[in-house]
């Protein structure tokens, strides 16, 4: 590929690409291609828009949020995993996503499979907790696929709620609710009550009102809410925030059972979490200093 070129994917709904730089903002309709500076517009042909429906080549002087991914094999039509590994689970293919005239994401793609786990890290503002939430079906991208098992999570998101066990920022607990009645409001058919008080070392606390727990107890009962969801992916957004050396540890042994089952984590992190074998994906945010000759080989 040319240096200072690469393939920007195509917002559907508006049938055209979107374009942020310091100093400008450009809409430019499928079929079009730009090139320069000066916004000279040469339409295609007929032949070549129906062959490459998605993408049109744009001329930037910098990419805007440059993505670094610790696998050689991460996008959707790359294979990822182990050579004899079975087929994906949850894949995403060229995702962006903007907050009003902020891109946030700027095609990611990921490729996960049953008991893998990924670590998503970056500085503040990044978009981390924003790509968890796309994740969870919370949140549409402006562009690009997700996929569970070859469908969409968008066409049934009911059915992908039910495989999802997420944890914010928030611990979501009602305070006037004790810590066993908090868990009993998301145990699902088949979870047992008394294995995920053991797992988070609750017991003590299960009659407990929410409201006298500490930070960290309340990061447990949330924890405990995850494994009670009987959900195969986890999405957790610093999950060892406020837990002591102790509680890291009970963390650990929860995930890892987890994958063992042949569940999937993404987890956010600034610290380092008791995770073996993961991927890692870097969002390096909007003000990276990078310059773009270092991310030319991902859209080769």
């Amino acid at each position: 590929m040319r240096s200072g070129h690469r393939c920007v994917p195509y917002c559907s709904a508006r049938r055209c690409v979107r374009v942020r730089s310091s100093d400008n903002r450009l809409d430019i309709p499928l079929g079009l291609e730009h090139t320069g500076t000066d916004k000279r517009h040469k339409r295609g042909s007929d032949h070549e828009r129906a062959s490459t429906p998605a993408f049109c080549v744009i001329t930037v002087t910098k990419r805007r949020s440059p993505i670094s991914v610790s696998h050689s094999n991460t996008r959707a039509d790359a294979p990822c995993g182990p050579a004899a590994a079975p087929a994906p689970l949850l894949v995403a293919d060229s995702l962006c996503v903007f907050r009003g005239d902020r891109l946030v994401l700027d095609g990611v793609s990921l490729c996960l499979r049953a008991g893998d786990a990924m670590l998503l890290t970056g500085p503040n503002g990044a978009g981390k907790s924003t790509l968890l939430r796309v994740l969870a079906g919370l949140r549409k991208p402006d562009s690009g696929q997700l996929t569970w098992q070859e469908q969409s999570i968008f066409a049934d998101p009911a059915a992908h709620a039910e495989r999802v066990a997420y944890i914010g920022h928030q611990d979501a607990l009602k305070p006037g609710l004790s810590v066993r009645e908090n868990l009993h409001l998301f145990t699902r058919p088949g979870a047992s009550m008394a294995d995920a008080l053991e797992a988070m070392d609750l017991r003590p606390l299960a009659d407990l009102p929410a409201r006298l727990l500490s930070a960290g107890q309340k990061r447990r009962t949330a924890l405990a809410r995850v494994l009670l969801a009987q959900a195969p992916l986890w999405l957790l957004d610093e999950p060892s925030l406020g837990l002591d050396s102790a509680a890291i540890t009970l963390l650990g042994n929860a995930m890892a059972a987890h994958r063992a089952r042949g569940g999937v984590i993404i987890a956010t992190t600034h610290v380092p979490l008791p995770l073996d074998n993961t991927c890692a994906l870097d969002l390096p945010g909007a003000a990276d200093p990078r310059p773009i000759s270092l991310y030319e080989g991902e859209y080769a």
